[in-house]
C-alpha cells in the first residue's frame, strides 16, 4: 500500500497561483472514463522519481513543483501512460492522462 495522500482538484486555501507552480489533470482511460486510484508519479527531466499521488474517485491528480521539465508518469490496472510537461513559470498547469494497455 502506497502512502501517497489522495488527490482532488481544488487548490487548498492559502495556494498563491502567481508564486506555485501547480501540474494538476485527470487520468482516463482510452473511452474518456477516469481511472480512480492510479498512481501518478512526478519524475523529473531526468527521469528521476520526485512524487507520486493517488489520483482521486474522479481521477483527479495534483502536484506542486518548480518550472521546468517533467514527466507525469499514471499507473494502474487499466494501463499506464504519461505526458511530458515544461511549464515556464507560476500558475495552474492542467495536463491530463490517457492510460492503456
Amino acid at each position: 500500500m502506497c502512502g501517497a495522500p489522495k488527490q482532488g482538484q481544488k487548490l487548498p486555501a492559502g495556494v498563491d497561483v502567481e508564486k506555485e507552480t501547480v501540474l494538476l489533470g485527470t487520468v482516463s482511460d482510452a473511452a474518456g472514463a477516469p481511472v480512480a486510484g492510479a498512481f501518478v508519479r512526478l519524475l523529473d527531466s531526468t527521469g528521476e522519481f520526485t512524487a507520486e499521488v493517488v489520483a482521486s474517485a474522479t481521477g483527479d491528480f495534483r502536484f506542486f513543483a518548480a518550472p521546468g521539465t517533467w514527466t507525469l508518469r499514471a499507473l494502474s490496472s487499466v494501463g499506464n501512460g504519461d505526458v511530458t510537461v515544461s511549464p515556464e513559470g507560476p500558475g495552474v498547469h492542467e495536463h491530463d492522462i490517457t492510460v492503456a494497455k
